[in-house]
Formats: structure tokens, sequence, C-alpha cells
């Protein structure tokens, strides 16, 4: 343990002294280009999802934007902290909305895996979209020659942008989970999942991406939605400061430390890029150990929308279903509808990462327009 100690505070001030010199301080982003699941999504999902449907939305937008929130997301908060308008979803601008695409699109759809979707129908696992990062990425391209038409003009917009992969990944997992698939079989799905990251990563340096900001797992075992699925009278199984399953926050972990290893690895393939690993893992936990601390008297393991249970997590009648309801005031909560985290809890997690310490080197927001 002692040697542990003694190596983390040398790695990350490496990783800092290594953005320094590479510009990530102080550098200013022109646009931002996304990639993910519901996480990230700020309507792309054009099916008939509850995300569609009242409360999402209320707080900040006051109707359904898409987003399977009440609010803004990450990607919203990190736009406005970066002086940026909201980045609009590429569906929305495919169909003709006028929208500009200069500072950025998001490619992100709710319910997208990294592994291409036939990888779960031929092992029986139902998936809601076949939109997965790798037709996230054939959007990508396909929008390449509307933004520029030579590779210096690629490289110059793209030098100056923000890509945010995410979170990506997490679907991979939740569907063969919320099955109830061993954990075992679950657990051989993480290599591919991370392999599918990288190369999406590779592909778009090779593009000319410069920045990238990669996401680790969220503690799914503190997910109102996990909690009720996986709800036992053992409780060994439960974390005793905060209510968590160990079990299910361990596998998150793994996840995120071989994807830390694997950004690592194409961080020194591609010395020119600056790869940011986010930590939305321990950017959440802080207020899940201590939610009064945040604000989130409502609790921070019960979800504000939904239809009863012990977590207010119901498969039967989920948030948006004329039969579920909403707390009346969300940002009292972290989990809005046992799987989606509430504006509030994205707020907290985004500071975390553009503040410090949560990303790994640093990001520096420095070059904000003090009108921002």
């Amino acid at each position: 343990m002692a040697l542990l100690t003694l190596k983390l505070p040398f790695i990350i001030k490496l990783f800092l002294f290594l953005a320094t010199i590479k510009g990530v301080v102080g550098y200013c982003y022109t646009s931002i280009f996304g990639f993910g699941d519901s996480l990230a999504d700020t309507g792309n999902l054009c099916l008939n999802h509850s995300c569609l449907s009242p409360p999402y939305g209320e707080t900040y937008f006051h109707h359904p934007t898409g987003r399977c929130s009440n609010g803004r997301l990450i990607i919203d908060f990190t736009a406005e902290s970066l002086g940026l308008p909201l980045v609009q979803p590429y569906l929305g601008i495919k169909n003709g909305s006028g929208i500009s695409i200069q500072e950025g699109i998001n490619f992100a759809v709710a319910g997208a895996t990294a592994l291409d979707a036939s990888f779960f129908v031929e092992r029986g696992i139902d998936v809601s979209t076949d939109i997965s990062l790798g037709v996230q990425l054939d959007w990508f391209k396909e929008i390449l020659p509307s933004l520029c038409n030579t590779s210096s003009k690629c490289n110059e917009i793209f030098g100056s942008s923000l890509f945010l992969m995410g979170e990506i990944g997490g679907n991979d997992y939740n569907y063969p989970f919320f099955l109830h698939r061993s954990i075992e079989e679950i657990q051989t799905f993480v290599p591919l999942v991370i392999k599918a990251i990288a190369s999406a990563i590779n592909e778009l340096i090779e593009l000319g991406a410069v920045t990238l900001m990669v996401p680790g797992n969220l503690p799914i075992g503190c997910s109102a939605a996990y909690l009720t699925s996986y709800e036992t009278a053992d409780t060994d199984q439960y974390d005793p400061e905060t209510g968590c399953l160990n079990w299910l926050n361990k596998f998150s972990e793994y996840h995120n430390d071989q994807l830390q290893k694997e950004l690592s690895r194409i961080q020194a393939l591609h010395p020119h890029t600056n790869i940011i690993y986010a930590d939305f893992y321990n950017s959440s936990m802080r207020f899940y150990r201590n939610p009064s601390q945040y604000g989130f008297t409502g609790g921070a393991l019960t979800a504000c929308c939904g239809g009863g249970g012990p977590y207010n997590c119901n498969t039967s009648a989920e948030c948006g279903d004329p039969s579920a309801s909403a707390c009346d005031d969300p940002s009292k909560y972290v989990s809005w509808d046992g799987v989606h985290l509430t504006e509030a809890a994205y707020r907290w997690i985004t500071t975390g990462l553009l503040d410090g310490p949560y990303t790994i080197p640093q990001i520096s927001i420095s070059c904000v327009s003090q009108d921002a």
C-alpha cells in the first residue's frame, strides 16, 4: 500500500507536466465533437423512448429535448464552461435544422454501445439501438466535407477542438447485467469494449483530432436500477458507508483501470495528442459518500422520478410513464430515473472534471471568455 501511495502523486505530476509542455494548460477550444450514449445524447434519440416524454427536461429546458435527465448533461456544462453553445445533435443538423456545425456536433445516442449490435445479437442479448460507436464514427466522417475540404483545414479545426468520447461502453454491460448474465461472461466483454473505444480514438487521431477526453464508467453499484435489480438480504454485499453494491462498483473500477492502461498506451504512440481520462467514477463517488454536503438531501440512491419500490425504480412504471411520478425538487437527488442522473449531479461531476482533480492530465479552461 505504501508503494502505491508513493507512485500515485508522481504519476499525476508527470501527466500534468506532459500536459503543460503539450499546451493543454491554457488551451482554447473552439468546438466540441461528442460521441457516446444516453449520458451524452442531446437529442439524437429518434426512437419511441421515455426520455422524449415529460417530466424529462423539466428543470432547464422546460420540455423534453431527448436528454435522459431533468436538465443539462455533462457535455452541456462542459460547453458552457468553455464559452461555447450547447452541442447540437447530429440528426437534427442532418434533418435540416439550419444549425451551424463549426462549433461542434454531438453524435451520442441513448442506448448506444461501444461494440456493434451484432455482437449482442449473436449472444441473445437485446439492445435498444444498432447505433454503436462505429456508426457514430461513420456519421462523423459523413460531415467532414461540410467541415473541411482539405487536410490542412481539418487539422486547423480539429486542432482546436475538444473530442468528448462518451461516456461509452456502459450499455455494453448494462444490457447483459439487467438480463442477469453471469459476471464471468460480462467480464470477457471488457477487453473487447476497450479495444472498440481505442479503435475509435485512433481513427479520430488519424483524421486530425488532437485533444480527446475519454470518460470512465460511473459506479454502477450506486445506481438505483442496479440496486433494485440486484437487491439482496445479504448486507455484506453493500458498502456500509454508501449503501452501494460493492461487487458492481468493483466491476466499474475494473473497466476504468483497463481503459486507463489503454489510454496510456495510445498516448505513448501519439505524443502530439492530449489524451485526457475523465474520472466519472470518483467525481461522483464524492456525493455518494456524503450526499448532504453537495445538497442531495433527498438521498443519493433513491430515484427522483419513478414508480415506487425501495429505490423508487420500477421497470413496470418507469419515469415518463403515466403511472410514474417525479419528486418536487430534483436538485436534492443524485438519481433522476434510476439509470441516469439529475442535472445537479451532472453539474457536480463536470465541476470535478474541469476544476479538478478528476481529469488526468488536468484539463484547463483558463481561456474561457469572461462573458461566458
